[in-house]
């Protein structure tokens, strides 16, 4: 099975503030070919709005990026809006700072997760958790990582993942194993793609520009029948320009 590939919006994140320019956004990306976004970092627009805007340009919500300390304090309402824009997957872009760096941390953040991904799940929606590179790192005062904590001490019934391939390889570890690590439990990938210039600095890039092996992540995904890849790209775009960045990436992705 070969997964639908679609957009992250969070790197269209200036142009979806208000109704208004979130209507245009999908309408340009409309106009690509796409059909599945996910909606992260979006302005404060109502979510019968926001369902109204992507009926309008045919699309769906493959998954979301939500803040976790209103998923604590507010889950309810946040299903509710859920359900009216149409989307089962309930995600987060990162975990916050006071659940990182030692191993208490990390594990009251996994009960409080496992709490969320329960009430989710009597909902028939899943919990979602995206990673970037700080998880691979060996915790204070323990001999892991976070990414082995969330790997192993999490239940796959509540507790999904949404694995960011070019953050994974920079934080040194080899996607295609850590893909194989979550199976079973992801429904979206972030495809992103990264160069190191000669000062030794990052730079994400249009995807199949930069040094990630895509094209392998890909033919995996297939042969797990991962349902959703999602274009992701944080800064650093084609001439400054998310739009091009973004045409860039979905022709590359058509590609595959």
């Amino acid at each position: 099975m070969k997964p639908t590939i679609g957009i992250q919006l969070y790197t269209l994140r200036d142009f979806i503030q208000t109704a208004e320019d979130f209507d245009m956004t999908l309408g340009r990306l409309e106009k690509l070919g796409v059909s599945d976004v996910q909606i992260s970092a979006i302005g404060d627009i109502p979510a019968p709005i926001q369902a109204d805007i992507l009926k309008k340009h045919g699309m769906s919500v493959c998954v979301t990026h939500k803040g976790f300390d209103r998923m604590l304090t507010d889950l309810d309402t946040m299903i509710d809006e859920h359900k009216t824009i149409g989307c089962d997957a309930m995600g987060i872009g990162s975990a916050p700072s006071d659940c990182r760096d030692t191993y208490s941390n990390v594990i009251n953040f996994i009960e409080n997760a496992g709490k969320v991904g329960a009430r989710l799940k009597e909902c028939g929606m899943t919990f979602n958790y995206h990673n970037h590179d700080f998880e691979f790192k060996t915790l204070e005062g323990a001999d892991c990582s976070m990414m082995e904590l969330l790997l192993t001490k999490t239940d796959p019934d509540t507790f999904r993942f949404i694995p960011d391939i070019a953050w994974i390889h920079y934080a040194g570890a080899d996607p295609l194993e850590i893909l194989r690590r979550m199976k079973g439990r992801v429904k979206v990938v972030h495809f992103k793609d990264y160069i190191i210039d000669e000062k030794g600095e990052r730079h994400f890039v249009s995807l199949g520009k930069g040094v990630v092996n895509l094209g392998e992540v890909y033919d995996l995904c297939c042969e797990f029948e991962i349902p959703h890849i999602v274009y992701e790209q944080d800064n650093d775009w084609s001439g400054g320009d998310p739009f091009k960045a973004t045409e860039e990436s979905w022709e590359y992705l058509k590609s595959l």
